[in-house]
């Protein structure tokens, strides 16, 4: 399953970008996310003409908690794209970035006072309010502020329940996310956006879930969402001039593995939007959405070098299983043990080779943190660099410390050139935000 720009080169080692994966894990190190840029500027390209040609009245935010950095922030700017935060961290990365503020959306389901503030100050084009305390908090931090207005969206949960794992799932009646439209809270909500003479009501907006390789869930709530609107119209008076429907269009993980193209998604979404608009007799809102993992996740790998490799005996067939395990695992990438994300992995440095051997890919933490259990490799030997594909969403962005691991670095290939755009963290990094009392400082002076 080789994407985006990888291919095989005449040494038999993985490329991306026209860059030797194995001269990259020498210069840079391993652990080593690596980016495709030509796979990521592609797929920003691609989701925007899908839309484009079927319905010009649209926006694309790319969402920034799948992977986000200044780098990232640039390339997504040069690609026309606005940027999707969910906290002070995300809205401060984008503006050391350079980012404009105008095209920046700030999501979060318990947004602070000093968050609002971060966002109000630098007028972001919309606040996406979840619940009814947060119109409240924003009210008063504009109160301070007399001159400024804020856009707003109302976030809904419209009551459906797609097909994913129960973690990712975002858009049923049970959830922390949003205000009910079956029992009135967000069009509740919507009356007390309404209320506030310093902010300005835009729309809605709902997110269904994550993964998805189908767009019934979409459907489904696009008609709830629908009808909402021709509600807030006839009851309050008020038009929708954008609908935002969040993101969760599915990538390539394993090969086979079911997908929607962003065409078929793009076709089957606005078809739904416009029967909604006809049937409601309701004016074309802007079509506004979020996707982060179909932008990034196909074009990451992850750079990983093989130490260890064990036999174990197991009771089922074939009586035996073999370890390889790698120099990373559940801090730089803990999605198979919150998801039980599957991968697949190529040896970078002998990729030519068939991989008709059974491996299972193991971390090195004090976990049994296993990243692919059962994977078709070559057979692995101490020294090897392995490529796990599609690590571009959710990977370098939930990384942590565990077991005080530093986090990787993070590579940008294209072109046959390599640069480097998050440094490897080093071990004095780790200890950065440490401090000892004084009177433990004492104990240690004998």
């Amino acid at each position: 399953m080789l994407l985006g720009t990888q291919r095989i080169n005449s040494n038999g080692h993985l490329e991306i970008g026209g860059c030797d994966t194995v001269e990259l894990a020498r210069e840079f190190g391993t652990p080593l996310y690596v980016v495709d840029e030509e796979a990521l500027r592609l797929a920003c390209r691609t989701y925007r003409a899908a839309f484009e040609a079927r319905y010009p009245r649209n926006q694309i935010h790319y969402a920034g908690k799948a992977f986000l950095c200044t780098a990232m922030a640039r390339i997504v700017e040069e690609e026309g794209l606005g940027l999707d935060v969910a906290s002070a961290g995300e809205l401060y990365t984008a503006l050391r970035a350079g980012f404009p503020p105008a095209r920046i959306n700030v999501h979060g389901n318990n947004k602070s006072v000093e968050e609002l503030e971060l966002a109000t100050a630098n007028h972001v084009g919309h606040i996406t309010v979840d619940h009814l305390g947060e119109i409240g908090m924003l009210a008063d931090v504009l109160r301070r502020h007399p001159r400024r207005r804020q856009d707003v969206l109302v976030r809904c949960a419209p009551g459906v329940d797609p097909e994913t794992h129960k973690f990712i799932r975002t858009g049923q009646a049970d959830t922390k996310f949003g205000l009910n439209i079956a029992d009135g809270s967000a069009l509740h909500a919507v009356a007390e956006v309404l209320r506030q003479p310093q902010l300005r009501f835009r729309g809605i907006h709902f997110h269904v879930g994550s993964q998805l390789t189908d767009a019934d869930s979409h459907t489904g709530a696009i008609e709830a969402a629908a009808e909402l609107m021709a509600t807030i119209s006839s009851e309050l008076r008020a038009s929708c001039e954008v609908l935002n429907i969040g993101g969760g269009l599915g990538v390539r993980y394993v090969e086979g593995g079911p997908v929607l193209s962003m065409e078929d998604f793009a076709e089957t979404v606005v078809a739904a939007l416009k029967a909604c608009v006809a049937r409601y007799g309701l004016s074309e809102p802007i079509l506004a959405q979020e996707p982060g993992r179909s932008i990034i996740g196909e074009a990451g790998t992850t750079l990983y070098t093989i130490g260890a490799v064990k036999t174990v005996p197991i009771e089922t067939s074939p009586g035996q299983r073999t370890y390889a395990a790698v120099d990373g695992g559940l801090s730089d990438n803990p999605r198979p043990q919150l998801y039980d994300a599957r991968y697949e992995a190529i040896c970078a440095s002998r990729a030519a080779e068939p991989h008709d051997h059974c491996i299972t890919i193991a971390g090195k933490h004090c976990e049994t943190d296993v990243l692919i259990w059962d994977a078709k490799c070559a057979m692995l030997r101490t020294g090897d660099i392995l490529a796990i594909q599609t690590t571009g969403a959710y990977n370098y962005a939930m990384a942590s410390n565990y077991n005080r691991f530093t986090k990787p670095a993070v590579v940008l290939v294209g072109d046959g050139q390599a640069d480097l755009i998050v440094r490897r963290e080093t071990l004095r990094d780790v200890v950065r935000c440490d401090l000892i009392p004084e009177r433990l400082s004492r104990t240690m002076k004998g």
